[in-house]
């Protein structure tokens, strides 16, 4: 189903609060990595928010998740009084991995792979 102009407007503004969020939290460089939200997709009746989390070089990303988890009434708060003039209700926020990187990379190595193979053969 297409998204209404509502919901990409309120998807745009908590993805770039969420955003801000996260890096006065010090989630936006950990460990070496970054993590930043990819997208936020909310529900018809904005009161669910799907925010989908790209992690670059981190190595246990699903901990990284639950670490995050841990301190969502925190962020939700802050989240809130950011918001809390544009919208009535502050959506309920849903975690996701966006691998769409990962999945990049790893095709990325594949054709690498598939050009060095073309180079042997050619070679012989």
């Amino acid at each position: 189903m297409q998204e209404s102009k509502r919901q990409k407007q309120i998807g745009q503004l908590l993805q770039k609060e969420l955003s801000e969020i996260f890096q006065r939290m010090g989630f936006n460089v950990v460990d070496g990595g970054m993590i930043s939200i990819s997208s936020v997709k909310l529900t018809p009746d904005l009161l669910e928010a799907r925010v989908y989390l790209s992690m670059f070089k981190i190595a246990d990303s699903h901990e990284m998740v639950n670490r995050i988890k841990e301190r969502m009434g925190e962020i939700k708060k802050d989240l809130g009084n950011r918001v809390g003039k544009q919208l009535r209700r502050v959506p309920e926020i849903s975690l996701f991995l966006d691998d769409t990187l990962e999945y990049i990379f790893k095709m990325e190595e594949l054709f690498k792979k598939i050009k060095e193979d073309d180079a042997g053969k050619e070679n012989k």
